[in-house]
């Protein structure tokens, strides 16, 4: 995350105790994934914090390099899809949720490839964390990077999900703006802060099966 370590870890603490007041409010066995999402994003929080922690250990910092971007670059554009997918009710958008799956899936191999075959690197630049990879296509490849992590929320039937799409689509344009070349950390703090949303999501389906039964 941009900003300090201290935010990196606050985020952390606030997120991982987001999650796992999410999970208690799951359901079903087909929510569970989808629930994961803010304590997922803690873990990637913790991961950025040990990024921060490091600038002095050569070895322990291009590791935590390495595991932050996989998890940023590469693993949510294949998990939010599918995640969606699983919970989604109405039959047209599942089948689009399918396709935008299939796009997170290539883009998944596409980025995890360059990441393991490329030079990766991370360095403060005005009190933010640049990572530096050389992606060939960028414009495309994180096009599509998009298209899986936001389309796929935007095409949800949930409301509470639209929003969490929507407002991650706002931030990124916002990172964008003002964080230009740090714009990837900045943008999945914002993400991971809007996971909240699901918490609420997952809290109020639970209060409304209780006052049904």
């Amino acid at each position: 995350m941009c900003f300090s370590a201290f935010a990196s870890f606050t985020s952390w603490a606030i997120l991982i105790t987001a999650g796992v007041l999410t999970l208690s409010h799951v359901q079903s066995r087909a929510s569970l994934p989808f629930a994961m999402i803010p304590l997922l994003f803690g873990i990637q929080q913790c991961i950025e914090w040990v990024v921060w922690m490091t600038f002095d250990s050569e070895i322990l910092h291009m590791i935590s390099t390495y595991i932050f971007m996989i998890f940023a670059y590469v693993f949510w554009p294949i998990y939010v899809p599918i995640t969606i997918w699983l919970i989604e009710k109405h039959y047209l958008r599942k089948k689009l949720l399918a396709w935008v799956a299939i796009i997170g899936i290539a883009i998944w191999a596409y980025l995890f490839t360059h990441i393991l075959t490329w030079s990766v690197e991370s360095r403060i630049l005005v009190k933010s964390i640049y990572y530096d990879l050389a992606v060939p296509l960028p414009v495309l490849s994180f096009s599509l990077y998009f298209i899986a992590t936001c389309g796929s929320t935007v095409l949800s039937s949930v409301a509470k999900i639209r929003i969490f799409g929507a407002a991650m689509l706002l931030t990124f344009f916002v990172a964008h703006f003002f964080y230009t070349e740090t714009f990837f950390s900045v943008w999945c703090f914002f993400a991971a802060i809007l996971s909240l949303i699901i918490y609420m999501h997952m809290r109020d389906i639970r209060q409304f099966v209780i006052v049904w039964e």
